[in-house]
């Protein structure tokens, strides 16, 4: 019925502008008496609850204003990039694992990577074929007993799973030949427990202490050897469920996460003497820095003796070169991953934004702040204070989701545009924005860790690159297209990524600019900033609803000429007209 009574509608339309156009030599009143019947005939096709149906199930298929309208929006706003060579980098989370397979055994490896790296970065700032990220996070790549690699036995191997040192090396001389800049995960707070200092260790707790200044044991007693003090052993179980028997007599070991995991004791000189020698080896390769996994369990819980061990960590590669980056991850609220700013690191991951739970996410499903959009300013403001009082050359390091997450797509129902702008709001903040693979295609993964962590989403067909993902993942069904599928659809969520992207390698001050808000908007679906970096300043502007808004912008008072770039979930144009500036659903507009 609906189809038919749009055919019906064309049909009408083609016959009445012939008919204007045999009539165009005839008196005026004729023609106004034509257009009133072509008004009165078109209104009378469908009635109005046959309209509004129409429009419902419009809005059901998803159609968006303008395919109503059959009007391609054309973007006209690409600028020059202007990339700087610093610190400040948009990274891409990278789970080998599950990423690309080259080797046809269903795992993913380096050179796997490395065939995909021209998706990430291609090097050549004239093509539009890549995402654009200048940098990329490698979980855990080094030997481990388990698929995530999280408990290491060797820290300056490569897991044969992915690959060879070799391997590695050549994939960062393609990164580098990119301008992509390589971190890897550095996991301190525990070793596997069949990594060999911890194997040794425990063979000398059950040698009693010899009392000589030389050993006398063929076996070292545990007074000499030097690597139980590496871990946090202690005779007797204590109080809580995180120590495990050694099988020595009644010898303990505390294992914060799981008894695969001892905590490693970063107070012993000797240990840190180690970590040292293993930084140093991997930044010779060429590494750019790394991520700490876990650093609020180094000292459970306590941020002083904490922060002193990423102050040694961080001036240790600092003073090797100064452009080596690292950041932490403090899994804690705010008020307490702030301080951690004071020693001196680069970056704590920003949790107050991430996951279901933080403030995108609530402010986009109407749960939190006061149902305010500029609750989203607000904080980044809040954030960039806080980092400023304890350091003030720290950098800001929001994510959306990671591999401890939930997938993104899921906390909207699918829905494309709240699952668009999420992404892209995550990716207008200060500082470093990490995404993690697979967030572009809103890929979905909740649940036990192995679905958060599933197959990259290259095909809906069983092509060789494909992973088989994790052993205990559960079946994923991916609710939008796989990359083959979204790379040719101007709409999609991968398109929306990349241009998003592209919005910050255009624009420096979306990441390094002084925040000021714009506080005289009084809609409160409304946030608009301004942030300025080296005497320039663009205002951005977010309408966090599923309306359009009009507001009008002093020229004169802001001091901007039009529009730099803006981001539209569903397709429709940003306009502006003098001072006022009209915004489709969920967009965000730049002003310059």
């Amino acid at each position: 019925m609906r189809k038919f009574a749009l055919c019906i509608v064309v049909l009408l339309s083609l016959i009445m502008t012939g008919c204007s156009n045999t009539d165009q030599r005839k008196a005026s009143d004729r023609t106004d008496t034509k257009q009133k019947e072509d008004a009165s005939l078109g209104d009378s096709i469908l009635s109005e609850d046959e309209q509004k149906a129409v429009d419902s199930q419009e809005k059901a298929d998803g159609v968006t204003e303008a395919e109503k309208t059959n009007k391609k929006m054309e973007y006209q706003y690409n600028q020059i990039l202007n990339i700087i060579n610093d610190n400040y980098r948009t990274y891409y989370e990278v789970f080998l694992y599950s990423f690309c397979d080259s080797n046809g055994d269903g795992i993913g490896d380096i050179n796997g990577l490395i065939s995909k790296l021209d998706y990430i970065n291609d090097g050549d700032p004239n093509s539009d074929k890549d995402l654009g990220f200048n940098g990329i996070w490698l979980m855990p790549i080094m030997p481990s007993d388990t698929y995530h690699k999280y408990d290491v036995i060797d820290y300056y191997g490569i897991d044969s799973q992915y690959g060879t040192l070799e391997d590695f090396q050549r994939l960062l001389q393609e990164c580098d030949k990119r301008g992509v800049k390589v971190i890897i995960d550095l996991v301190l707070n525990h070793t596997s427990s069949n990594h060999p200092w911890f194997l040794s260790a425990v063979k000398s707790l059950a040698i009693e202490p010899c009392g000589q200044d030389v050993c006398v044991h063929e076996e070292l007693c545990r007074e000499h050897n030097p690597y139980v003090n590496y871990y946090n052993f202690v005779q007797g179980k204590p109080d809580g469920t995180t120590y495990y028997e050694t099988g020595v007599k009644d010898w303990y070991y505390e294992g914060v996460f799981t008894s695969n995991m001892p905590d490693l004791n970063l107070a012993d000189k000797n240990l840190r003497k180690d970590i040292e020698d293993i930084m140093d080896y991997w930044l010779d390769m060429g590494v750019g820095g790394f991520r700490l996994d876990a650093a609020l369990h180094y000292y459970s819980d306590n941020t002083e003796k904490n922060t002193e061990v990423l102050s040694w960590l961080n001036q240790f590669i600092k003073n090797k070169n100064k452009n080596n980056y690292m950041v932490a991850e403090v899994w804690t609220n705010f008020s307490t991953f702030s301080k951690y700013y004071a020693s001196g690191i680069d970056s704590i991951f920003n949790f107050a934004f991430a996951a279901e739970s933080g403030r995108i996410a609530e402010i986009i499903n109407l749960k939190g702040y006061d149902n305010s959009a500029k609750a989203f300013g607000e904080g980044m403001l809040q954030v960039q204070k806080a980092i400023r009082k304890y350091n003030p050359e720290g950098i800001d390091a929001p994510f959306y989701t990671n591999h401890d997450t939930a997938r993104s797509a899921g906390f909207y129902s699918d829905n494309a545009e709240k699952t668009k702008m999420a992404g892209g709001m995550n990716l207008m903040m200060n500082g470093n924005v990490f995404v993690y693979y697979g967030e572009e295609l809103g890929m979905s993964g909740s649940g036990r860790d192995e679905n958060k962590r599933a197959p990259m989403y290259w095909s809906a067909n069983d092509t060789p690159d494909m992973t088989i993902g994790p052993g205990n993942m559960d079946r994923i069904s991916h609710y939008f297209g796989s990359y083959e599928e979204q790379v040719s659809d101007p709409l999609s969520i991968y398109n929306y990524y990349k241009r998003a992207i592209r919005l910050r390698n255009e624009n420096p001050e979306i990441a390094r600019g002084e925040i000021s808000l714009i506080t005289d908007i009084a809609d409160m679906d409304i946030c608009a900033l301004t942030k300025t970096f080296q005497n320039n300043k663009i205002i951005m502007i977010f309408n966090i609803s599923e309306e359009k808004k009009k507001l009008t912008l002093s020229k004169e008072t802001y001091g901007y000429e039009g529009i730099r770039g803006y981001l539209s979930a569903n397709g429709e144009e940003v306009l502006i007209d003098g001072e006022t500036i009209s915004l489709p659903p969920y967009s965000i507009v730049i002003l310059k």
